[in-house]
């Protein structure tokens, strides 16, 4: 009762997060244009420098907020960065200016405890054999949130560009409210471990992780990975816009379309694959299908190649859960927090690099002054899959089955 009333809890927390996340992708071009950032090419760029902003405040912040809900526990931190939340959309709502953007997605990378927390709490409440299972129903939470998020954001924004930021504040607002109610604590006292000075600087909560045995291939492939697959948020709405001309309904149809996938794939196929063919050939399907999708992608001028694709996209979100259970594995009760937070920073910095790397590509691809090839960051993304495939080989002996 405990264990299925808490992950109810979690995953409607994640489901609501990626809610918030979701909504603001269709409209990021409009978004852009609204505070003066440019034409596709130049709103491209700036829209990734508000998507490095939260990715270097939760670096920095990742791993303290983790050690400290092993200090503290999980839950006064889960709800805690919900009010947070809720406080960044209501500056993203009212933002006249790029700075302005640029502050409200600095205080949500602040408040990414919520996807850090909420990893471990699952941790600690699942068996090793559970954990890739468990972590899976993360990522359909968030494919939900996805379907949810860009339709709403899609629809809401034909009535105001502010408005699908009052929707995601009010969410965030309520879930808060409604974990104060409801949701237990994970993390038993006997169990905790002291915070000290040493847990506030992240590099070496990073360094520490590295060192521990067995955790180094894994977080290194989650860096590869999320650096290569960053490539979807950044550019999705510019890249539809640039090669399709679509308006921010459709952006945001297609978005949700892919939540759909998303929440088949982790809820539904996921769960059936490990059963059939274990931990690690899942783990080679995602990378596989990663592989293909982000080549297929550089080469997409119709809707056709686009509905293809995008299944592999799906199916290229099977490795982020998978590599998360298997370093999860790797660690003991009292530092999952600090590893789920290690694994977010890691994340974080591929997405701070990621989005600049990315949308420079992009505007030298579309500016019209070299070879139009606005599929380019594609291709870069299928060059770091393909660099990072001797790494997975060598996480056979990290699979739980």
């Amino acid at each position: 009762m405990f264990k299925s009333r808490a992950i109810t809890f979690i995953l409607i927390t994640l489901m609501i997060d990626a809610i918030g996340i979701g909504i603001v992708f269709p409209i990021m071009p409009d978004l852009m244009n609204r505070v003066g950032a440019g034409d596709t090419g130049q709103g491209a760029f700036w829209g990734g420098l508000l998507m490095a902003a939260y990715a270097g405040a939760l670096f920095l912040c990742g791993p303290i907020v983790g050690s400290i809900s092993d200090a503290v526990g999980r839950r006064p931190i889960l709800i805690a960065a919900l009010v947070m939340l809720s406080l960044d959309y209501v500056i993203m709502a009212l933002a006249d200016s790029f700075w302005l953007l640029l502050l409200g997605r600095t205080l949500a990378g602040l408040a990414g405890a919520t996807y850090i927390t909420a990893t471990a709490y699952i941790a600690d409440i699942s068996t090793p054999t559970e954990k890739a299972k468990n972590f899976g129903l993360i990522g359909a939470a968030f494919g939900i949130g996805f379907v949810l998020g860009p339709a709403i954001g899609g629809i809401a924004a034909e009535i105001s560009i502010s408005a699908p930021f009052w929707i995601a504040a009010v969410l965030s607002a309520a879930n808060a409210l409604f974990g104060a109610f409801v949701l237990p604590e994970s993390l038993t006292p006997e169990k905790r471990r002291p915070f000290g000075k040493r847990d506030l600087n992240p590099f070496k909560s990073i360094f520490d992780a590295f060192r521990f045995p067995g955790l180094a291939v894994p977080l290194l492939c989650i860096f590869i990975f999320e650096f290569a697959n960053m490539v979807y948020p950044t550019l999705w709405a510019f890249w539809i816009r640039e090669v399709f001309g679509w308006s921010t309904l459709y952006i945001g149809l297609s978005l949700a379309a892919y939540g759909v996938l998303l929440a088949f794939v982790q809820a539904g196929l996921m769960p059936i694959f490990i059963r059939w063919i274990g931990d690690y050939r899942t783990l080679l399907l995602g990378m596989i299908s990663a592989l293909i999708g982000m080549i297929g992608f550089g080469f997409t001028a119709t809707v056709t190649a686009l509905v293809i694709f995008i299944l592999l996209a799906a199916l290229s979100d099977l490795v982020p859960a998978l590599i998360t259970a298997m370093a999860s594995n790797q660690a003991d009760e009292d530092r999952q927090g600090v590893v789920q937070g290690v694994i977010a920073s890691l994340s974080s910095v591929a997405a701070v690099l990621s989005p600049l790397v990315m949308t420079v590509i992009f505007q030298a691809s579309v500016d019209g002054e070299g070879t139009y090839m606005p599929g380019a960051p594609y291709f870069f993304s299928a060059a770091l899959v393909l660099v990072m495939m001797p790494l997975v080989f060598r996480l056979r002996g990290h699979a739980s089955v």
